[in-house]
């Protein structure tokens, strides 16, 4: 896209601003770290609010399931099963947590997990490891990467005959990659691996069919892409596997969709799903995806300009989608991302990974391809490179 083309978009991004409750002079371009809701999500969220608290013991014991039923089906049917296979967890940590918590390892056994993915996750899994005498490989996987075939064998290298499960990311919120899932879920079967998969970053800005890729697990969140309420999370299970699971905190109610009750749970988050997908869908998700590519395309290379250095893997939406991940020079990272902020209200994400500083710019339906070019008018008067 040219860079006339790019800012063509702006007029109908501005419309869409109008939907958030955005202060007018800040840059957002971290929604795919922190998710925002647009006012007729936050608007259903408020009455679900309301609605629960004219009774809050009447509706908790006697509407709730009803509802989170119906919350869940349309779920389901966004991501390609049936609500019996789903349940709402707060976010991707809590689902991968109850995973984790009843997953069967025994001493010797292995998970495999890469180097892109999310640090809790990591963290989880290896404390899980540990109480069994496990052990979490954390697969390298290095950077450029100019092939799928080459990031498949890469990762699947890691595998052997101890490897139980491999987990990755869908979409890595790390370096943006696009992780090739089904071809993933494909060779690890072969292999008698099951196979997890956060999808954190994914819903949203990629079709997901959890049955055609035929994963054991799948955990994501709601409230970062598709913009519904901050701690709408959830997990899929196979049928094949859902007698495994238990939830974090027994209930009477009984089965693994416990999961859902941790205590007193705020349940209009999740009950507010439904007006979520309504409005993504109703801004229609090829444009939203084709839209905010074509943005995170225009980033890559004006930030590419600016540093001169090389982006992580060939520039396509088999290899990112709404946000992209750069390398910046060696900078103080911390001073660049609070600079950012202070001096120029840009609200952006600048971290370390494996010692080197990346900056993440993600886009939604509010941004403009001119908020992208404050960015790095920003950087560069801040000495990058």
């Amino acid at each position: 896209m040219t860079n006339h083309s790019i800012h063509d978009g702006d007029h109908e991004a501005t419309a869409w601003r109008r939907q958030w409750e955005l202060a007018p002079d800040v840059i957002y371009l971290n929604h795919g770290g922190v998710g925002l809701s647009p006012r007729p999500v936050l608007d259903v969220w408020t009455d679900w609010i309301r609605r629960i608290d004219r009774q809050r013991a009447g509706f908790h014991f006697r509407e709730a399931a009803g509802h989170l039923e119906k919350a869940r089906d349309r779920l389901a049917r966004f991501i390609g099963t049936t609500h019996e296979d789903l349940a709402f967890v707060t976010n991707v940590t809590v689902g991968m947590l109850a995973l984790a918590n009843t997953f069967p390892l025994a001493s010797g056994d292995e998970v495999l997990i890469t180097d892109h993915d999310y640090w809790s996750v990591q963290d989880i899994w290896r404390r899980a490891c540990e109480r069994v005498g496990a052990r979490l490989v954390v697969k390298p996987v290095p950077v450029p990467l100019t092939r799928q075939d080459e990031l498949i064998e890469k990762v699947l290298s890691a595998v052997t005959s101890r490897t139980r499960l491999l987990i990755f990311s869908h979409i890595n919120y790390r370096t943006s990659l696009i992780m090739p899932a089904e071809a993933l879920c494909r060779r690890a079967r072969e292999l008698d691996v099951q196979v997890c998969i956060d999808g954190a970053h994914a819903l949203g800005v990629r079709p997901i069919d959890v049955r055609r890729l035929d994963c054991d697990y799948y955990v994501a969140c709601c409230h970062k892409w598709l913009c519904a309420p901050a701690g709408t999370g959830f997990l899929y299970v196979h049928p094949r596997n859902q007698n495994m699971l238990e939830p974090l905190v027994a209930h009477s109610r009984g089965g693994w969709q416990d999961l859902t009750f941790i205590g007193t749970e705020d349940l209009s988050r999740y009950l507010s799903v439904p007006a979520a997908l309504d409005f993504m869908e109703g801004a229609g998700l090829d444009d939203f995806r084709r839209r905010t590519h074509d943005l995170a395309q225009y980033a890559r290379h004006r930030i590419s300009e600016l540093t001169g250095l090389q982006p992580f893997f060939p520039d396509s939406p088999d290899w990112y989608g709404s946000m992209i991940a750069l390398p910046l020079p060696p900078c103080e990272d911390q001073k660049i991302r609070t600079a950012l902020w202070d001096r120029y209200r840009i609200e952006s994400y600048i971290r370390r990974w494996n010692d080197l500083p990346l900056i993440r710019v993600s886009c939604h339906l509010y941004t403009r391809a001119t908020e992208i070019d404050r960015l790095v008018d920003a950087l560069r008067a801040l000495g990058i490179p």
